[in-house]
């Protein structure tokens, strides 16, 4: 850690970046970027996002990233303000020109997109021209330490609103969350709502007992992961009983393994949960052969689902 010396300021916040960002139709330099302070996203958090992930410039799923914006847009009632071919080029100049000036080898596509901006008014006003914001970083990765070690989690009560699967720009409750797990150290905050796995902070949490894999039901308490239904492909192509059902903490607690899955984590063992290390006997505590066969059927997706 960097600690200032006596009498200086330090270096923080950052500069902004000046990579090339899309706004209302324009490009121009990130840092550059305003939008008005009467934008219902910034007064409400009234939008949502997409975060694509593209390795070597090819973004990973991208029709399943753009079926999931559209029902966020939807539950919402926001008209999508492109095709999906329209975000294609988009994206794709964004990545081109970050790619020319840093060299990036993978990237993440941020794509945010408000009601737009009216006079303060919690009534979903009719006609407003939406906000649509488009940006492109370097993405951060798990380290190769962290993937055969696995990654220390802890866990607490799912305090967020009834609405999760929609992946709106409201995070204050993400904010919250994964914050008590950077409190002490950890990579993410594992989450319970009456007393059943909802999921993590920013991520989709997967449990295998006995050589199967498990995950929460898809509904309205949960975010769906585009890895959702990656991982249910994976486990069908390496005959691993896949199942979708409600969790209880004593099995998650049980379990012999732990997976995170997110569009930068991929797929992450989690091998500590609130101190205690996961799994039994001689792989206690160390990632799990389930996890190593999606990791490897992850990387062979990568190279034939991208565009």
């Amino acid at each position: 850690m960097n600690i200032p010396m006596p009498g200086t300021a330090p270096d923080f916040p950052p500069p902004l970046p000046e990579s090339l960002c899309h706004l209302n139709g324009e490009y121009l330099r990130l840092c550059d970027a305003k939008v008005s302070v009467l934008d219902r996203g910034f007064i409400f958090g009234d939008g949502v996002y997409e975060v694509l992930p593209a390795y070597g410039g090819r973004i990973f799923r991208f029709e399943q990233h753009m079926a999931r914006l559209d029902r966020s847009l939807g539950a919402l009632r926001i008209q999508n303000p492109h095709t999906h071919a329209e975000w294609l080029v988009i994206a794709r100049r964004l990545i081109d020109a970050l790619v020319a000036s840093t060299g990036a080898p993978n990237q993440l596509v941020y794509i945010q997109i408000t009601r737009g901006v009216a006079p303060r008014d919690h009534v979903m006003l009719p006609g407003l021209r939406p906000t649509v914001f488009v940006m492109v970083s370097e993405m951060k990765q798990a380290t190769p330490a962290q993937r055969e070690q696995g990654v220390c989690c802890v866990s607490a009560d799912d305090f967020r609103w009834q609405m999760a699967h929609i992946k709106t720009t409201s995070l204050l409750a993400a904010v919250m969350a994964r914050q008590i797990s950077a409190d002490v150290g950890a990579v993410e905050t594992v989450m319970f709502r009456s007393g059943n796995l909802s999921e993590a902070s920013s991520s989709n949490v997967w449990v295998v007992k006995n050589g199967v894999v498990m995950g929460p039901p898809k509904d309205h308490l949960l975010l769906e992961g585009i890895r959702f239904g990656l991982i249910e492909e994976m486990c069908q192509a390496q005959g691993i009983p896949f199942e979708l059902r409600r969790i209880t903490r004593a099995e998650v607690l049980d379990a012999d393994e732990l997976m995170l899955s997110s569009a930068t984590k991929e797929v992450l063992p989690i091998t500590t949960l609130d101190d205690q290390p996961v799994g039994h006997g001689a792989a206690r505590g160390r990632p799990g052969p389930i996890y190593t066969r999606l990791y490897a059927a992850y990387q062979q997706a990568k190279a034939s689902q991208s565009v």
